[in-house]
């Protein structure tokens, strides 16, 4: 099994900055792929970006050139950082990882992210 913890969630103000977390733990060398969802209240969970175990990354569209993800192999960490947010932004945000043997995906709790003056 694999446990992923995220932190880093909290209130910002539109144009604000923040950075999320996520740390695993466990059987960590069955991890491939890495990332970051989200889901806003009375929506279904949607990718937010995600970065492979060879590094190469990908993002929704909504969140190009704004928010940027980012891996430590030797820290077992993945973080992604959230810059000019909008208020469309909200949402809770899961840390996500993906086994390479048995394509099983792990979840973490979820950080909550409000962006609003």
């Amino acid at each position: 099994q694999v446990q992923l913890v995220e932190s880093g969630g909290g209130l910002v103000q539109p144009g604000g900055s923040l950075r999320l977390s996520c740390a695993a733990s466990g059987n960590v060398f069955v991890i491939n792929d890495m990332g970051w969802y989200r889901q806003a209240p009375g929506q279904q969970r949607e990718l937010v970006a995600v970065v492979t175990g060879g590094g190469r990354t990908n993002y929704a569209d909504s969140v190009k050139g704004r928010f940027t993800i980012s891996r430590d192999n030797s820290k077992n960490t993945v973080s992604l950082a959230m810059n000019s947010l909008k208020p469309e932004d909200t949402a809770r945000y899961y840390c996500n990882a993906i086994s390479k043997y048995t394509l099983n995906n792990y979840w973490g709790k979820g950080t909550l992210v409000t962006v609003s003056s």
